[in-house]
């Protein structure tokens, strides 16, 4: 029989899956990113929006084809009649996702790589500083050793 006090508790477990590394760093990029989507959202409403508006209308939510027709809305903007196909919001998606993703990639994924490069050439260079002092050391210390052997060598024939 395994006695209840040699197992974890149930809130033990618990709380050492909570404080892993990587769920606490999870959470913390699930925060950043909801904030992010604000910016994101932002630019694309305060900056694309208008420059698509300058194409054609201010919304590029407003951009939609009738596939059986006609298309009619109320004052909510609740479909009356027809299907209508709304790609003015999905082009408006498109462009969100791809904004977040170029600002991710060259605000933080690109700088990060460079760091994490720059910073293993300088532990390779420094490993290799290492490795020739270990080596300069190895040669001066056979060279020690063998002028202590020629030292003691002509010592003893002097004798």
């Amino acid at each position: 029989m395994v006695s209840e006090k040699s197992q974890p508790s149930l809130w033990e477990g618990f709380k050492a899956f909570l404080m892993r590394g990587n769920v606490i760093d999870l959470a913390v990029a699930v925060v950043i990113g909801a904030a992010f989507t604000n910016i994101v959202n932002a630019v694309v409403k305060g900056v694309i929006n208008p420059l698509v508006g300058a194409l054609g209308t201010k919304d590029l939510e407003s951009y939609s084809s009738c596939l059986k027709g006609p298309c009619e809305t109320n004052d909510a903007g609740d479909v009356v009649s027809g299907v209508p196909i709304m790609w003015g919001s999905v082009l408006s998606a498109i462009l969100s996702f791809v904004i977040t993703a170029a600002v991710v990639y060259f605000l933080m994924v690109l700088p990060m790589a460079k760091y994490l490069a720059k910073k293993a050439a300088r532990e390779a260079a420094k490993e290799g500083v290492q490795e020739t002092l270990e080596i300069s050391e190895l040669e001066v210390l056979k060279e020690i050793r063998d002028a202590l052997v020629a030292q003691r060598g002509s010592g003893h024939t002097e004798s």
